[in-house]
């Protein structure tokens, strides 16, 4: 019999067999005290605190990995070969490097680095009544040291590396740290700064060159680097202070896009909630996983994936959004990017960096033109058919055709490996989810939280390539819609119910560190004492119990006369209105230049 038959027929035949008018049930309704419409995690039929016996916080998840994969590799670096600057056409100069190839830390090795780091963090007198500060770009010393403060139930607080002078005062000021981790690019702005600090006593550089300019004469601290003291913590090694899973493990400081940046409050539980939810969303995680890591850590997306990979055996290799691909701006010509060295199975992802990857592909086939040009688009329209339901879309052998002579090449953009990518942050364009699943032939889970709920709320599910949503709630989170009448959105709206996104669960962090009037604002705990989180985010269930984000209670504003008007809707139908009236002038614009040309 043909193959073709087996390739392609037979998978029509399945759909036709199999196809169900009503769509998988992914979410379901459930009932709490509180009015409005509450979803959970079909799976699950209460919230998910953690996956492991017996393991009820960070620093436990971590030392029970480490002691059940202790020979595995877990966190590798890429070596620096080459630095150099290159003067463009324009005479703006720019940093190119060559990296060679991956140098790995084993668990066994990562433990003993956390255990000496902590250890020496006592010995230099940084108690656990005191916070400790991580303010570096991401890398396996940020790990390690994170790591470290957790085995001294020590709380640690995060600010992004790119964050402002004034912002990063405010933070450290805030949480009254004692003790800075930075990278030796950040010690540079908290030199600038030192005069406002009061309260930091010590500087841990992770990097072996201290600048001489950011010694302690004038700046009121004492300034060390991260190997000195692990050096100092084996020497003094102190028995583990472990936390419980009330204990703050995180103050995590937001970005401050609209004024000075809000300090969350994450326990122990509540991270763990979130990672212990994620594990059973995608499949088969295990030590035959490799992670890219590039985002940064600062951000509870990545910090929640590294301390995920750790806890399955997965091993970890560093990167950065600049050394990402081989066509990365920090990259020197002829030389490999992070992604094809490393040849990751799993990576996170934020829209941006994805987007970025789907224009430059577009870009160089464009660039292309001919027969590959034609073939791309082809095989794109048909595997396109397949993903959204067509029966005569591109099945079977088909696909595995259009895989081997054009998607492969695509796939290699990225090391050629990837089966999962989870994205965050933001809201992934459906031609960029399509774009993925396609060309990378690998499922994207989008999912939906803040770092208020510890990036905990919905994901969506493996086997869902539907678009525009952003899955069920996650097995450790309720999802409630609650009405909005002024902003025209109720729960008993037809056909979807609609409603401002309320977060419940174990994920639901403590609140914002000193600032308990915000607190109070957007933090709930119900008769059963749920903490809930009220997002200002407006959405809709469908019918199979996945959310999708429709609109933003701040984007709306009330107008002079009462009426509630949608910010973002209203620049869209400008938008619109302009494309429009440029059409139309340029329309006249020809009609009058043939007329001339008549003439």
């Amino acid at each position: 019999m043909n193959p073709y038959i087996f390739g392609v027929i037979l998978p029509v035949l399945a759909t036709l067999l199999f196809r169900s008018n009503h769509p998988k049930r992914r979410g379901v309704p459930t009932d709490t005290t509180d009015p409005g419409v509450t979803v959970r995690n079909k799976r699950f039929d209460s919230p998910v605190e953690t996956a492991w016996e017996g393991v009820s916080t960070l620093a436990e998840l971590f030392e029970e990995a480490c002691r059940k994969y202790g020979e595995g590799l877990l966190l590798g670096t890429r070596l620096l070969v080459s630095r150099e600057m290159e003067t463009s056409s324009d005479g703006r100069q720019f940093e190119k490097v060559e990296l060679g190839g991956y140098e790995w830390l084993s668990y066994a090795e990562v433990f003993e680095a956390v255990s000496s780091f902590g250890s020496g963090l006592a010995a230099l007198g940084h108690g656990r009544e005191h916070r400790a500060a991580i303010f570096a770009d991401t890398r396996e010393e940020w790990f390690i040291a994170l790591q470290g403060c957790f085995r001294r139930n020590v709380t640690v607080v995060t600010m992004y590396a790119s964050l402002g002078e004034e912002a990063l005062c405010h933070s450290l000021n805030e949480t009254e740290a004692t003790t800075v981790i930075c990278g030796k690019k950040e010690l540079k702005t908290l030199v600038n700064i030192s005069g406002q600090l009061d309260s930091v006593k010590r500087l841990i550089c992770l990097d072996d060159d201290i600048p001489s300019d950011a010694s302690s004469v004038g700046h009121g601290w004492t300034i060390i680097s991260f190997a000195d003291v692990k050096r100092l913590g084996k020497e003094n090694p102190v028995d583990a202070d472990l936390p419980l899973p009330p204990d703050v493990a995180v103050i995590m400081y937001t970005s401050g896009s609209t004024g000075l940046p809000k300090g969350v409050m994450m326990t122990h539980g509540n991270v763990l909630a979130t990672v212990s939810a994620v594990k059973t969303i995608v499949p088969k995680l295990g030590k035959k996983d490799i992670y890219l890591a590039y985002l940064p850590m600062a951000h509870i997306l990545e910090l929640a994936a590294e301390n995920l990979m750790a806890a399955v055996g997965a091993a970890i290799g560093y990167g950065s959004p600049l050394t990402l691909t081989d066509t990365s701006s920090k990259i020197k010509k002829g030389t490999k990017g992070d992604a094809t060295v490393l040849m990751p199975t799993l990576m996170a992802a934020v829209p941006a960096i994805l987007d970025r990857v789907r224009d430059g592909v577009f870009k160089k086939v464009n660039a292309t033109g001919g027969l590959p040009k034609k073939l791309f688009y082809l095989s794109y329209e048909r595997r396109l058919q397949a993903i959204n339901g067509s029966w005569f879309g591109a099945w079977g052998l088909e696909k595995v055709l259009w895989n081997f002579l054009v998607f492969k090449k695509v796939r290699a953009i990225l090391g050629g490996r990837i089966r999962f990518i989870l994205s965050g942050g933001a809201p992934l364009s459906g031609d960029t989810q399509q774009f993925i699943n396609i060309c990378l032939g690998a499922p994207i889970g989008q999912g939906y939280g803040l770092t208020e709920t510890c990036a905990g709320g919905t994901f969506s599910d493996f086997d869902d390539t539907s678009v525009g949503r952003v899955g069920p709630p996650l097995p450790c989170s309720y999802i409630k819609l609650i009405d909005w009448p002024e902003g025209g959105y109720l729960t008993n709206d037809s056909p979807m119910p609609r409603g401002e996104i309320v977060i419940g669960g174990p994920n639901v962090t403590l609140g914002y560190f000193k600032n308990e009037e915000k607190t109070k604002e957007s933090y709930k705990v119900d008769e059963r004492g749920m903490r809930w989180f009220y997002t200002g985010d407006i959405g809709r269930f469908h019918l199979d119990g996945c959310l999708e984000i429709i609109d933003r209670k701040k984007d709306i504003v009330k107008l002079q006369h009462g009426e509630y008007v949608s910010l973002g809707k209203v620049w869209w139908s400008l938008i619109c209105r302009i494309c429009i009236i440029l059409n139309y002038i340029s329309n006249l614009s020809s009609f009058w230049f043939l007329k001339r040309v008549r003439i």
